[in-house]
């Protein structure tokens, strides 16, 4: 009797490739669907309909944002949110003020934040942070938002004579973007400014959206390569028989020793 090792079996029928290719599709199914619905959970995805927020965020874009407290925002960070002063439907605008701070522009072209001139390479005229002068403080709890199209954006500055200075409640943010996921040109991750970091509190970290990423895609690549390792072990097996099958049948017609006992004319 053959045992389970010398067949290339583990003992149960189960050969080391398809061991290996179960393994590799278990695996793959964790990461893939593991990935994909906490993705699920901690984002939502929105569509941006106007060119508010170009060249960052192109008008009929889709984005994927992470459901956050608003206390978890800082400055630079790219937030849907909805306030009933500004409409009825979310929004999504770049957070330049946070509590306290005193938002001005423009000084050489350039946004300040508590009199530092801040750099922004994401705007769409980036000689000019604004075409209308303004000036406001903002109160304790709110956020001062702007758009990256300053030119063709309705956002604090449109509200700025208003009680709070044109700025929205913290409460108000419903999530804060990481990633474009659509069109298929523009799909990645939305880089944080650096512009904010010298500031009191700095910047925000991005969220989980890119490691996420890599585990439905390396789930998926797994799910695949698993699926397809064991059908191509399995045929090279039969090859390397089939072969083995014909070399010893050639020895069949080789001459043999007459039996004893017998005798041939």
């Amino acid at each position: 009797m053959v045992s389970g090792t010398e067949d290339g079996t583990d003992g149960h029928g189960r050969t080391k490739g398809s061991v290996l290719s179960g393994l590799a599709v278990a695996v793959g199914c964790v990461l893939f669907l593991g990935g994909f619905l906490w993705a699920a959970v901690l984002y939502r995805p929105y569509t941006v309909p106007t060119d508010s927020m170009a060249p960052t965020i192109a008008p009929g874009a889709r984005v994927l944002a992470e459901k956050v407290d608003g206390a978890q925002i800082r400055r630079g960070d790219v937030v849907v949110f909805k306030d009933a002063v500004w409409g009825d439907l979310p929004m999504v605008k770049r957070v330049v003020g946070v509590s306290g701070d005193k938002v001005s522009c423009c000084t050489k072209g350039r946004l300040t934040v508590n009199g530092t001139p801040i750099e922004e390479p994401y705007l769409q005229n980036a000689h000019l942070a604004s075409p209308t002068g303004f000036t406001a403080k903002v109160p304790d709890g709110q956020l001062f938002l702007l758009g990256d199209h300053r030119n063709d954006s309705l956002d604090s500055r449109s509200h700025v004579t208003d009680g709070d200075h044109g700025s929205v409640p913290r409460s108000a943010v419903q999530a804060r973007v990481d990633g474009l996921a659509w069109p298929l040109d523009s799909i990645g991750m939305l880089d944080r400014p650096t512009a904010f970091d010298g500031l009191p509190g700095g910047t925000s970290e991005p969220g989980p959206l890119q490691p996420l990423t890599y585990a439905v895609v390396a789930g998926a690549v797994l799910i695949l390569g698993g699926a397809a390792y064991g059908p191509l072990v399995r045929r090279a097996g039969r090859k390397g028989r089939t072969g083995a099958g014909r070399d010893g049948g050639a020895g069949d017609g080789a001459e043999r020793p007459v039996s004893e006992g017998r005798a041939h004319g």
